[in-house]
């Protein structure tokens, strides 16, 4: 099979290696010309993460990198893919698969990634997205995990599955598009708060934390049209361990750096890898919108956009009285 991967980060260049390392798949790389991430990884065929098979191409023409295959997956920030997407709408794609291996909410809007997506490209596309837990590192170290891949057409989704999964990656087919995208995302925010409990020294309240979270999330994606039971499967519950506990994840480190630093500026080189911390003023208007109360997004919402002070804040969650907890 012929791939091209939209992005050169760290995901994105994992997805190249996985391509055409364990695939054995003709792969594209496409990145932005004035991108330093793009220019480095054309010079060097490398980052602090993986060296690219030889095998593998790289280009900055966006026409080219959508002709050369079928199959697009898309791997950049997710507040970029508007950005993106406008881009990609002036080539006018027909009869592509579009694969979104990102995790993400607009904040602008509380649009989902694929909905965005959706509104660049025509009906003859069909959109996946890949999610679930897994750090490139582990993957990279030989260390296998399991993935999920959703979509909007169902036999297009058993289709990439078939064709992506192998010993290293086990993918299941899920069935709930809004609760796999919403799941994904808000991942990233309770991972957040995650690591503020760590950099409180509270790391004993993760249970509760997972627990909680967990439930919130589940009522928003019931209220959106999805399936409660999506944010106990591997988009969100799933997706928790490597991300609520593992060294490897950026929202957990951002979340412990914050509250030990609690000064915002020393932050910002890890923030644009922090996902959550834009995904939170997105969750805040899907929240209002659908009327959900979502008190530990709404937390780590306060405190990163607000100035509530973390400590305080934590303490007074774990406070709140619960009559039922399912209720």
């Amino acid at each position: 099979m012929k791939m091209t991967i939209l992005g050169c980060g760290r995901w994105a260049s994992f997805h190249a290696w996985y391509q055409a390392e364990i695939l054995k798949n003709e792969v594209l790389i496409w990145g932005r010309a004035e991108d330093s991430i793009y220019d480095e990884l054309k010079k060097f065929r490398k980052n602090n993460y993986l060296t690219l098979p030889d095998t593998v191409k790289l280009t900055d023409n966006l026409k080219s990198a959508l002709d050369s295959a079928q199959h697009i997956i898309i791997s950049i920030s997710s507040q970029g893919l508007g950005d993106l997407t406008a881009a990609v709408k002036k080539h006018r794609p027909k009869d592509k698969i579009f694969i979104l291996c990102m995790k993400g909410i607009d904040h602008k809007s509380g649009m989902r990634l694929s909905q965005i997506l959706r509104s660049g490209i025509d009906g003859s596309n069909k959109i996946c997205v890949w999610v679930g837990p897994g750090h490139v590192q582990d993957f990279l170290s030989g260390q296998p995990n399991i993935m999920l891949i959703d979509g909007d057409d169902e036999t297009t989704t058993a289709d990439v599955i078939n064709s992506f999964r192998s010993e290293l990656i086990k993918l299941y087919q899920g069935n709930d598009l809004i609760g796999s995208e919403i799941g994904a995302a808000a991942k990233n925010v309770i991972g957040i708060a995650a690591g503020m409990l760590d950099g409180a020294s509270m790391s004993s309240l993760k249970g509760a934390l997972m627990a909680r979270g967990v439930y919130e999330v589940s009522m928003l994606i019931k209220a959106m049209g999805g399936r409660q039971l999506t944010a106990y499967g591997l988009s969100h519950l799933g997706d928790f361990e490597a991300t609520l506990f593992s060294q490897n994840s950026h929202n957990r480190k951002y979340g412990e750096e914050f509250i030990k630093s609690n000064v915002k500026h020393r932050l910002m080189h890890t923030e644009g890898l922090a996902e959550g911390v834009e995904t939170s003023k997105a969750l805040m208007i899907l929240s209002e919108r659908y009327k959900v109360e979502m008190p530990i997004c709404r937390l780590v919402y306060e405190i990163l956009h607000e100035s509530k002070d973390p400590k305080q804040g934590l303490n007074e969650l774990f406070s709140r009285t619960y009559k039922n907890e399912f209720r």
